[in-house]
């Protein structure tokens, strides 16, 4: 994909000559509250929108406008093709963080007739109670919304005989006056919101292969943060089924960022030191702080100001509030837990509408089961820890584990 340089907020071109052109609108969630550096949020909205459609073979245009971004295909294509491209485009743009809503639109001349002619070809072969929303952004146009919204109604039910209901309509046209341009659509979809990826930084998901993970992970990238994956399988005492896993959650989640990277270390002969070091009750208490060290280590080199967790409180024995203290004392970088306050339906309907879910619940062997003691601790103390740590030189094996992860590029198309 090559997109055309991206134009002003200024005049967007002789829409006089486009009497029907599919295009994207995309309207904006919580950046418009950013003032004085919207600018920047939008610049990065802007370069994230042409990574979502990097790989379609669709050259588009993209105008600013105030509170609203256009998708215009370029060179301004009609027909049939351009309507396929312009329906892949809406249905990319779902995924990119930071925009409420997309909306499949229609383009057409500043003038009253040429907005009720769309409406009308847009509304045929529906059903049902119809009303017209209408609003102006140019407010110097000649028509103001209520008296537009009433033409349009009154053609579209000479030409169909469709009733009216503007309280709730079975089928609802949204006609929207701009700059230089009327566009008319029968229906908006809702957006993921949140803030554009990498508006806040970079952090790194310790991704189990489990439900919460990738959940958090989500959550974080529609925060604003670009995150890297890291991965700990129990080779080699176990399988690479773990290592499938965490590359098909990566490559899901790789939708609502692109360009995701995945990183894997081989774990199960730390953990075969740590149970001989007689770690006892605190075998996974002590395991999840090597990670977590392994973590910072390999987030110092991709330039990751934090880490991030699917720990849910009190979910598992090695969640209690006391666990997640001592874990928290391994590691100078914030850990991050959005799951923190979620029990586990909450955290499977959200993996569910990720597409995630059907992942995670594939079989495979979780290195945390490994090693796992007859009885967990729940109380740990950070001093047995550290002790047990310091016999195994923990942050020197860190550093060991972080240098010899496997990178893997889970990227989508």
């Amino acid at each position: 994909m090559s997109a055309l340089p991206l134009t002003s907020r200024a005049a967007c071109g002789d829409a006089k000559t486009a009497l029907r052109e599919p295009c994207v609108l995309l309207k904006l969630g919580e950046i418009v509250l950013k003032g004085k550096n919207r600018q920047q949020f939008e610049r990065l909205l802007h370069d994230n929108i042409r990574r979502a459609v990097h790989g379609l073979g669709i050259r588009v245009q993209i105008w600013q406008r105030e509170g609203v971004i256009v998708l215009r295909l370029a060179d301004g294509q009609t027909g049939q093709a351009a309507e396929a491209a312009a329906d892949l485009l809406a249905g990319r743009m779902r995924n990119v963080m930071g925009l409420s809503r997309v909306c499949r639109a229609v383009r057409v001349a500043k003038d009253p007739e040429a907005a009720a002619a769309a409406a009308v070809e847009l509304t045929a072969g529906r059903h049902g109670t119809f009303a017209v929303r209408a609003r102006r952004r140019d407010k110097r146009f000649g028509v103001n919304s209520s008296q537009l919204a009433t033409l349009i109604g009154a053609r579209i039910q000479r030409a169909h005989g469709y009733p009216v209901n503007l309280s709730h309509p079975d089928v609802t046209v949204y006609v929207e006056v701009d700059q230089s341009e009327v566009f008319v659509f029968t229906e908006g979809l809702p957006g993921q919101g949140g803030l554009p990826v990498g508006m806040s930084g970079r952090a790194l998901v310790l991704m189990s292969g489990g439900i919460d993970s990738p959940v958090a992970a989500y959550r974080m990238m529609r925060r604003g943060l670009r995150c890297g994956f890291l991965h700990f399988s129990g080779m080699p005492l176990t399988g690479p089924e773990s290592v499938y896993k965490a590359y098909g959650l990566a490559r899901e989640l790789d939708k609502f960022q692109a360009g995701s990277r995945l990183f894997v270390v081989a774990f199960g002969r730390a953990q075969q030191r740590l149970a001989t070091s007689g770690a006892g009750r605190l075998q996974i208490v002590a395991q999840r702080r090597l990670m977590l060290k392994t973590g910072e280590a390999l987030a110092r080199r991709l330039h990751a100001a934090a880490l991030v967790t699917g720990d849910s409180l009190g979910q598992v024995s090695s969640q209690t509030l006391a666990n997640i203290t001592a874990l928290d004392d391994a590691v100078k970088l914030p850990i991050l837990r959005p799951l923190i306050g979620l029990d586990k339906t909450e955290i499977m309907a959200e993996a569910r509408r990720i597409a995630t879910l059907q992942i995670s619940e594939l079989p495979d062997q979780d290195c945390c089961s490994l090693l796992t003691p007859r009885q967990v601790e729940t109380r740990a103390r950070i001093e047995d820890l550290r002790r047990i740590e310091a016999r195994l030189d923990a942050d020197d094996l860190a550093e060991e584990l972080a240098a010899a992860a496997q990178e893997h590029s889970p990227a989508r198309s």
